[in-house]
Order: C-alpha cells, then sequence, then structure tokens
C-alpha cells in the first residue's frame, strides 16, 4: 500500500532582497517537529520588488499541494496577486494565509479571498503542521488551534492561537544556506509587557522567555552566519533586565572571539526602564557591536496616557542620553505622527525634544491603523481617518489636518535625508546656531521647500545643491562658512573624495597645498583613497582617508592642515 504523500511550500515576500523573514523557516521547524510521515515542506521566498510572474514560477515549479503564505502590511498586496498567478496554474493547490495582517481578519479574508483557503491566527508553528496532517489523512480541522475556515458556506473563525510552550528553532542548516549574508532575525521571547492601543505585540499573550542557553546557542550560530546584522525581533528586550543584562554581557564577553568582529545585534528596548547598571554594562561594549531602537512615539504626556503608554520621560531622556554620551553604540528612537491629542504644535515639541537627545536616528514615523490594535477596534475613542489600504497610514485627526499630515510627511523626509543619513552633521549644527531656528522649524520648512522642487530619485550632489541653496538664505548664515562646514561633511562621509559642483572652486591652491602636505606627512597607503578641500572662511586644507570608518556616525576621521592664505580670485564651480 502506497503511503500518502503532501508537499507544502511556505512563502513570503520580503520588502527588500537584504532581509530575512523568519517566520517561514519557523512554520518549517513546526513540520520537523510536529508532521506526520509523508509530509515535505520547502520555504521559496521572493521580494514585493520582482516581477509577480517570477515569484510565481518558482512555487508553481515545485508542484506543491498546499500553499501558504505569511502575510504582512508590506506585502498583503502583492501577496494577493501572486496568489490568483498560482491558482490560475494550480488551480487544485489549497491556499493558507498567516501573519499579523491576517490574523485579526480572518473572517473579512475568507469572505472576501475566495481563493483563500485557511487563515491561521496567531502563532503557526503547531496549527500549521496539524493543519497538514489533517489534509494529509482528510480529517477534520475543527479542533487545531487559530485555524479558521469555511464550512458549509460558513465563516469559522477562532481566537488567535497563543500557546505557552516554547516553539521549535527555527535554526536549521537549509536557513543557514539560504541566509547569504542578508540580515538575520532572532527572538528570545514572544509577546510585550505593554498593550499599546496602536500596537498589536501586546495582544500575543503575556511575555514568554526561550530558554536562556538556547538564546545564546543561537546568537553564537547566527554571528557565525556570515551576516553583518543580527536583529533581535523581542519586542521588548530589557522588560525582563537581569535575563537581557545576562544576554548582553554574553555578547560582549565573546565579542571579537567566538562572535566575530563587526557583526551588530539591533535591539528594540524600552528606555525608561533601563538601570544603571545595565547603561554601566553598555557602556563597555565594543564599538558598533549593538545597537538600541527606543520607541518614544511623544512627548506629550495626554497622548502617552491616551495610547496607554505609561513612560517616565524625565528618567527616559537622562538614559537616552547616557547611552548617547557613551559613543560605542548606534541609538535610534523613534516619533510618531497622528497619535492622539499630538497636534502641530505639540508634535514639534516632541521633535525637538527628541531631537536635543542627539541620537543617531531620529525617525519620524506615521500612525498606521492596523487589523486587530485597539485604535482601529475603538474609532469612538480614537477618532481619525486613515487609508483603507494597507498599510493604513492615518490621513487626519481631531488634532492635525491632512494639510498638515502631508507637511510633516515633507518634514520626515527632510530628516531621513539630513539628519539620518549622517551627511550633514555640521551643516545641521551650523545652520541651527547662526539662524535661530528650532529643529522642528528647520526640518519643516527645508522639507516644504524640497518638496517643492522634487527629490524622487534626485542625486546626492543635486540634493546637496538644495541644501546650500535654502541654507545659505537664511538669516545670520554665512555663505562661505556654510560651504566649508558642507565641504568637511561631504569630505568624511563621501569615499568618493569628490565635492559636488555647488561646493567645488577652481583654485591652483589646492594642488599646491596637496604636494605641501603629501611632501611633509606622507602620501596615502597604497590603495587608500584620500579626498581632499580647501577651506576659505579659515586657510586650511581638510582631507580624509578612506578606510577606518566610524560604524556609529558612518564617518571617516578628517583632518585638518594649516595652508597659506588662498588666493583672492579663487571663484565656486
Amino acid at each position: 500500500m502506497n503511503e500518502k504523500t503532501l508537499k507544502a511550500a511556505i512563502c513570503v515576500l520580503n520588502s527588500q532582497y537584504i532581509h530575512s523573514s523568519l517566520a517561514p523557516w519557523c512554520l518549517l521547524a513546526g513540520v520537523e517537529a510536529y508532521c506526520d510521515s509523508g509530509i515535505t515542506a520547502e520555504v521559496i521566498e521572493g521580494t514585493i520588488n520582482e516581477k509577480m510572474e517570477d515569484a510565481a514560477q518558482r512555487i508553481i515549479a515545485w508542484n506543491p499541494d498546499v500553499i501558504s503564505f505569511s502575510c504582512y502590511i508590506w506585502n498583503i498586496s502583492e501577496t494577493k496577486q501572486l496568489i490568483k498567478l498560482i491558482k490560475s496554474r494550480l488551480p487544485d493547490a489549497i491556499i493558507l494565509l498567516g501573519g499579523p495582517e491576517v490574523s485579526y481578519n480572518a473572517q473579512a479574508v475568507l469572505r472576501e479571498e475566495p481563493l483563500v483557503d485557511y487563515v491561521i491566527s496567531g502563532e503557526g508553528e503547531t496549527p500549521y503542521a496539524l493543519l497538514l496532517n489533517a489534509i494529509l489523512h482528510g480529517k477534520e480541522v475543527r479542533k487545531i488551534p487559530g485555524v479558521c475556515y469555511r464550512k458549509e458556506g460558513k465563516i469559522i473563525v477562532v481566537p488567535p492561537n497563543t500557546p505557552a510552550e516554547e516553539p521549535p528553532s527555527p535554526y536549521t542548516q537549509s536557513y543557514f544556506d539560504s541566509l547569504k549574508g542578508r540580515i538575520a532575525y532572532l527572538e528570545t521571547s514572544r509577546g510585550c509587557p505593554y498593550s499599546c492601543a496602536f500596537c498589536l505585540s501586546g495582544r500575543c499573550g503575556s511575555v514568554r522567555y526561550f530558554d536562556l542557553n538556547r538564546a545564546k546557542r543561537e546568537i553564537l550560530q547566527l554571528a557565525k552566519s556570515g551576516t553583518q546584522t543580527v536583529k533581535l525581533v523581542d519586542r521588548t528586550f530589557n522588560a525582563n533586565r537581569k535575563r537581557a543584562d545576562e544576554l548582553f554581557r554574553f555578547i560582549i564577553q565573546n565579542y571579537g572571539t567566538e562572535i566575530p568582529e563587526g557583526v551588530c545585534f539591533h535591539f528594540e528596548i524600552a528606555g525608561d526602564i533601563l538601570e544603571e547598571e545595565t547603561i554601566r554594562l553598555l557602556s563597555g561594549a565594543p564599538v558598533g557591536a549593538m545597537q538600541m531602537e527606543i520607541g518614544l512615539q511623544s512627548f506629550n504626556a495626554r497622548t502617552l496616557e491616551a495610547i496607554h503608554r505609561k513612560t517616565d520621560v524625565e528618567r527616559l531622556k537622562r538614559n537616552i542620553q547616557s547611552l548617547v554620551s557613551n559613543a560605542n553604540m548606534h541609538i535610534h528612537i523613534d516619533l510618531i505622527a497622528g497619535l492622539p491629542f499630538e497636534g502641530w504644535d505639540s508634535f514639534a515639541e516632541s521633535f525637538n525634544t527628541a531631537y536635543a537627545l542627539r541620537p543617531n536616528m531620529l525617525q519620524l514615523g506615521f500612525l498606521k491603523l492596523l487589523y486587530g490594535a485597539p485604535m482601529r477596534e475603538n474609532p469612538q475613542e480614537f477618532p481619525c481617518h486613515f487609508s483603507q489600504e494597507p498599510p493604513y497610514e492615518v490621513e487626519e485627526t481631531p488634532w492635525l489636518t491632512a494639510q498638515e499630515l502631508a507637511g510633516l510627511r515633507h518634514t520626515a523626509d527632510a530628516v531621513e535625508r539630513l539628519y539620518n543619513s549622517g551627511r550633514f552633521r555640521r551643516t545641521l549644527a551650523y545652520v541651527l546656531e547662526k539662524s535661530g531656528l528650532s529643529p522642528f522649524g528647520l526640518f519643516s520648512q527645508f522639507g516644504a521647500f524640497s518638496a517643492e522642487k522634487g527629490t524622487e530619485k534626485i542625486p546626492l550632489d543635486d540634493y546637496t545643491g538644495l541644501v546650500f541653496d535654502y541654507f545659505s538664505s537664511q538669516p545670520g548664515v554665512d555663505r562661505t562658512v556654510l560651504r566649508d562646514t558642507m565641504a568637511c561633511d561631504r569630505i568624511s562621509t563621501n569615499a568618493s573624495g569628490r565635492l559636488p559642483a555647488v561646493l567645488r572652486v577652481k583654485d591652483d591652491a589646492l594642488k599646491k597645498a596637496i604636494i605641501a602636505l603629501e611632501s611633509r606627512e606622507g602620501k596615502p597607503q597604497k590603495g587608500i583613497k584620500r579626498g581632499y578641500a580647501l577651506l576659505y572662511s579659515r586657510p586650511g586644507l581638510i582631507y580624509a582617508d578612506y578606510q577606518n570608518k566610524n560604524p556609529i556616525t558612518g564617518e571617516y576621521p578628517l583632518h585638518e592642515a594649516a595652508v597659506g592664505q588662498p588666493p583672492g580670485n579663487a571663484e565656486m564651480q
């Protein structure tokens, strides 16, 4: 008698190739742990940026009986396109969806998407394996946790699966073979101690911590995988201080030996619950070994209360300042536009407060009304208009008009290009000092100006020209000092060693200064490129050798050598 067989394709469309979604490998681990013999499964990845026909062909070529997709706000539209292509070629294939984008609206998905047969709500390792077993043997699925389906014309919806047990490890040899240096993701816990009104993490049950030795073992496995970044997806990594300190200490003690130099671990933490002991511990981390992402959301006390986010704001600020001052790790903080009681003036105040903390990255995000989040489910308590299409971004609130939100999007673009890029650090400091503008005033005004000029796909040199033209017109800003300051930024961050046309000066003195410098201090080492520029607000030659890039700031060491007074007939090009 022939044994029954079943082939299952576990699919995901990533936002970019560099990202390696962990979800399908978790499902594969569930298959290997809980499925009956006769079931084989394979992970098939793609990206939302490729042709869906190409992604469909890779799946179709494997000829699976069951095809599952991990669904998120960034891939749900493309995933639906992909399903249609696949079903046109494999009409008998069973289609299964899971992930946060469908977990809390399974009924709507099953009603509106006739090609979808099942939705798994919540965690999927066990339900997915049990569902495959049921399909293989033709058994009922009604007792499988988290599985939503149709029966006799009715849609059967069950609560999300939130198990108590530790899931099997997804880190198999096939996972490492597929990684190929991409960003690796690691979770050492599930759930979140907070219940923020805009987030789903608090709906995943109480925090469950995985075995500490397993976490350490997987840290080493991923560190040795060839990736440069290991991103911890624990929603609040330091919720358990003692445990977090143990893992921080483990990384620090093994860095440069068991953990290769150059690998960086990214953590999401709550800044206001950091203890002094933890901050001291982190101050001893090797430069570039860790990144910290801290979600502030807002500094408006009423806003924080409305979204159920208890925060000791003063302690949060002190802790961020301490982490930043250590200068050994990249500090990333987040603000969200569109939250309750946060109008234009309030958001400006929150932004200025955050900017004053001098993080390495200040992300200005926009509220998304996710399925399952309290803000979406309680419109009376949280009134706002938002897009009905993914990613469901807020469009208007009682506190922010549609026009103001559009303005904040231009502000966010300016923050990303000017501040988060790290390319204009000195320039921003100079203009803020001389113009008298607040940080929010500077970015919002320049954001509106650059949006009017058009910045989509603009080359860096052209964008630099916009920056120079706008900032040089600000009261108190000296055009020559601005040029020199921007030249310092450019030489220290751009390994081409060339200034853009707007900052270039036709001056024979440059060649003479370079010759004098190299005769005095020597030429750069063989194979090392060097960039030069003359300063005019004070006589000087700046230069940078393009090696030993700072992993925190992204800058190369900038040096300055004194020179004689440059000729007065030098002309900007």
